[in-house]
């Protein structure tokens, strides 16, 4: 008896929830409805053509792995979209693709009437988010649901920044954070920051327009328009959004035409009160290849930087990650993974990803030993820094004794000894200044670190048994 599509997509969903975790298979794969099947072929409903160009984009391996599950190697999948117009009620266009082309549709410049009144007359604008020929199509945001600021792990390295997040969310444009520039080097939270901004000021004001995009996507839609001779319609659309993030604006460098548009755009948007949210990886001061005027502007606001994530804040953003997937994990591991990776959270995560699926695919136990093998291949190419917080966790280990005690001010003799041990290496195997070190170490000042050293080498001089404790200390400290 053959299958139904019913029944075909309702195996497919099975395997599918098997392999990503719960909110993305709420998000991408609940709204999706199975339409027919016909010669091994698919066909299945989806709500936009931003929501079928994110399933090719992230989830096609996936995808193509289970429909060939299920129909063979000669399987497909179609997607019939449903793009909304001012004639009907939604009806779908249907795009016919098999599941291994990626590019089946190129991201476009697209059509979409929005009114704006000039002189009593209403005039259509064109939407660069929407394929010619199409009607109309719901304005997407582009806004990642789980970048929400509930999602975001605040610390001493990221907290300006998040309060001032928070601030423009709850009043768009009414603050004088505007523009709001956020700047840090890869991987540390700013395209999560911005994504959070925009998902609360939808939830606080579901009226208003909020659109993020990248500055390539920006400058990729502003040369379609030029090529179309539509240049005047892309400044009105996006001169009529509320809320616009624009991500990594150093892309915009060197790119005169394109920066000169986004002048002009940023002049009438800040003039009407409108919010603009502005990522970069560096401040203004720093940005090369930008015109002058346009970085005057992005210091009208706050630029409020993201730094590299304490050891607390690290742990902190591992242990969220795992409640929201329902995963556990040791906690030994946990803080391995802390120590070892500590100047970018997007590869922190990735090992994490990376371990959790080797556990699970190879029917292993979460360990250290798997960890470690982990973590070699994600710093293999460069030697992974050795930070004061993972020397002092390697010397309370060895020693059994709690990191709180190491700086605290007991003058206990194995603390004290302990604490010392922990100075000296850090003076020999990081760049940390001897102030920094002191400050770490017990809040100590540059003297006692000096001290603290001077005594190491003596009693390596001196004891044996001491010596031996350095020794294996440092093998473990570079493992």
């Amino acid at each position: 008896m053959d299958k139904s599509f019913q029944q075909v997509w309702d195996n497919c969903l099975n395997i599918i929830k098997d392999n990503i975790n719960v909110q993305s298979f709420r998000t991408w794969f609940e709204p999706i409805s199975p339409i027919k099947l016909e010669d091994n072929i698919l066909t299945i409903q989806v709500p936009s053509q931003f929501f079928y160009e994110w399933l090719e984009e992230h989830f096609i391996d996936l995808l193509k792995t289970t429909i060939k599950k299920e129909l063979g190697s000669q399987g497909r999948l179609e997607y019939s979209i449903i793009m909304e117009n001012s004639y009907s009620n939604n009806s779908p266009y249907t795009i016919k693709v098999p599941t291994s082309n990626k590019k089946a549709i190129k991201n476009p410049s697209m059509s979409m009437p929005i009114d704006i009144n000039k002189n009593g007359a209403s005039k259509s604008i064109p939407n660069p988010f929407i394929i010619p020929g199409l009607k109309k199509i719901n304005v997407q945001s582009q806004l990642v649901e789980s970048y929400s600021f509930e999602n975001f792990i605040e610390g001493d390295c990221n907290r300006l920044a998040r309060s001032a997040g928070f601030a423009v969310a709850k009043n768009p444009g009414k603050t004088s954070f505007n523009p709001l520039l956020l700047y840090s080097n890869t991987g540390l939270g700013k395209t999560h920051l911005s994504h959070a901004i925009g998902i609360e000021v939808k939830t606080n004001f579901p009226d208003k327009i909020v659109l993020y995009v990248s500055a390539e996507q920006f400058m990729h839609q502003f040369t379609d328009a030029v090529r179309n001779n539509n240049q005047n319609d892309f400044v009105h659309f996006y001169q009529m959004i509320d809320v616009l993030i624009i991500d990594d604006i150093h892309s915009l460098a060197g790119k005169e035409k394109t920066q000169e548009i986004f002048f002009h755009i940023f002049n009438h948007l800040h003039q009407n009160g409108k919010q603009l949210v502005i990522t970069s990886d560096k401040p203004p001061v720093d940005l090369q290849g930008m015109e002058a005027r346009l970085l005057s502007r992005f210091k009208w606001g706050l630029s409020a930087d993201l730094q590299v994530p304490d050891l607390e804040t690290r742990i902190a953003i591992l242990e969220k990650k795992l409640y929201n997937d329902g995963v556990e994990m040791p906690r030994d591991v946990i803080e391995y993974l802390a120590y070892s990776i500590t100047t970018n959270i997007r590869e922190l995560e990735g090992a994490l990803i990376s371990i959790l699926a080797q556990s699970s695919l190879n029917k292993k136990a979460i360990t250290i030993d798997l960890a470690k093998q982990m973590i070699d291949k994600f710093v293999k190419n460069t030697s992974r820094e050795i930070s004061i917080d993972y020397i002092q966790k390697v010397v309370c280990d060895y020693f059994n004794i709690e990191m709180e005690a190491i700086n605290s001010k007991t003058r206990k003799r194995d603390i004290v000894q302990a604490r010392q041990l922990a100075m000296f290496f850090s003076k020999r195997m990081t760049k940390s200044s001897l102030a920094t070190i002191g400050l770490q170490c017990g809040n100590k000042d540059h003297a006692t670190v000096l001290h603290a050293c001077r005594t190491v080498n003596n009693l390596i001089e001196t004891d044996k048994q001491f010596k031996s404790y350095v020794d294996e200390i440092e093998k473990k400290i570079k493992i």
